[in-house]
């Protein structure tokens, strides 16, 4: 990458050439307009002209009904080097990392064991790992660790490949580091220890690998080809690559994602364009999809845990999950105003991270500029996914207005005319 470079990748002049469409329905029926959904789209190809992104893919379900389901750019081979000859034009079924998204995934399969009683959310982590009872982690909850107070919001080593692609050299880490402050204590954005931690929890207590137990829980009932930590072989041809895109890193990006990551953006593209992260398992950062499944993931929660008639968890396991664990508070990781649920990251009055008015939005952002969340307000789930790694770049702007159209063409809906949509009655004050 060019040091005073916005390195940006190439952009047809054409974008309908690289648009692929697939198994949406008109607009009216998820209770929309065909110009509301123009606007919406609109805002992604402004946002994709801005050449922060390889490629987005984007599915969006209002009402339960898919009204967009599309793919923008290339898989691979556009960069910020331009674009090679080989490049290849992405679909909507192309698998891509969901990064950090992939958290949210990890934090309901706790909650469905807390759900049939195999587990109690309030208790220690050493009642089912005792090695992690090491230098006073005895007393961290579940609970801890699922609402990023667990004390341990960075690996407290160098961070290289090889660590990442070694589940149980990494847990060896963590049981035997101290936390940096007592669990409980101080809200800081757990961004890949925690989820370690949780998915040797599911493996203890179920006996099970944790990909099988995705796989029967979720990915198999909910009829997902790939949704799953790492990607199955046979789809590794088809997988989007990621790409290092944006204002040059070393002039601060790398120092931020050193602290949140403790790697930089170079580390963190190659990690997930190696086969090995999609042969290891890393529950914080490395289930591989498509834009759609991500989507009928969230669409899920959105009607009470169900999906096509099959009850996956409970409406009140949903309602739990989502519940927020504190008011907007600062996180002391990622240095910004967040709120947090168990596990779920939520939206806020008058602006959060899913746009403006989203108070009652709940879902996951992932490296970077992945978003995946549903607003039971406005009956709407979605999945942005994206392969351009830009943390600071020309894309802020574009992207703030994507935001500001999906929220707008998205209209709340009346109390009185909404989905019964988690089994119970939630309040303003509920989550916001």
């Amino acid at each position: 990458m060019k040091l005073f470079s916005t390195n940006t990748c190439y952009v047809p002049q054409d974008l309908s050439s690289i648009t692929q469409i697939k198994d949406e329905v008109a607009a009216e029926q998820g209770g929309m307009t065909a110009l509301q959904i123009q606007k919406i789209w609109k805002s992604v190809e402004n946002l994709y002209q801005s050449g922060n992104y390889p490629l987005i893919t984007m599915c969006l379900r209002r009402q339960g009904k898919i009204v967009l389901n599309r793919s923008l750019g290339y898989a691979s081979g556009n960069s910020a080097q331009g674009l090679a000859g080989n490049a290849v034009i992405a679909t909507p079924d192309t698998p891509i990392c969901l990064f950090s998204a992939s958290k949210m995934i990890t934090a309901m399969l706790i909650h469905m064991l807390d759900e049939t009683g195999e587990i109690n959310l309030l208790d220690p982590i050493s009642h089912y790992i005792p090695e992690y009872a090491q230098n006073g982690k005895r007393r961290a909850t579940i609970f801890h660790l699922l609402s990023h107070r667990g004390g341990i919001p960075r690996v407290e080593t160098e961070v290289t490949p090889e660590l990442l692609f070694d589940k149980e050299k990494i847990l060896q880490q963590l049981y035997a580091s101290k936390p940096i402050s007592p669990a409980g204590t101080h809200l800081a954005y757990h961004a890949v220890t925690a989820g370690y931690i949780l998915g040797e929890l599911i493996e203890r207590v179920t006996g099970q690998d944790i990909r099988q137990f995705l796989h029967e829980h979720v990915e198999k009932p909910m009829g997902m080809d790939y949704f799953n930590y790492g990607l199955k072989p046979e789809f590794r041809d088809q997988v989007a690559l990621n790409y290092p895109t944006g204002i040059h890193p070393k002039l601060g990006t790398d120092v931020y994602l050193n602290r949140v990551l403790g790697g930089g953006l170079q580390l963190a593209v190659d990690v997930t364009n190696d086969h090995r992260f999609m042969d290891t398992v890393c529950p914080a950062g490395n289930i591989y999809t498509s834009a759609e499944q991500a989507n009928r993931f969230f669409e899920m929660l959105l009607n009470g845990g169900t999906y096509n008639g099959k009850q996956i968890m409970s409406p009140e396991t949903v309602f739990r999950a989502t519940l927020p664990t504190s008011s907007t508070s600062i996180d002391r990781t990622l240095l910004a105003p967040m709120r947090y649920a168990l596990g779920p990251m939520l939206g806020s009055n008058p602006v959060g991270i899913f746009g403006p008015m989203t108070g009652q939005a709940f879902g996951h952002l992932g490296f970077s500029n992945i978003l995946c969340w549903a607003d039971p307000e406005r009956d709407i789930s979605i999945s942005f996914l994206t392969t351009g790694k830009s943390v600071v770049g020309t894309h802020i702007p574009a992207l703030a207005q994507m935001l500001y159209q999906i929220s707008t063409n998205c209209p709340r809906i009346p109390k009185n005319q909404r989905r019964a949509l988690f089994g119970t009655d939630r309040t303003e004050t509920d989550l916001v």
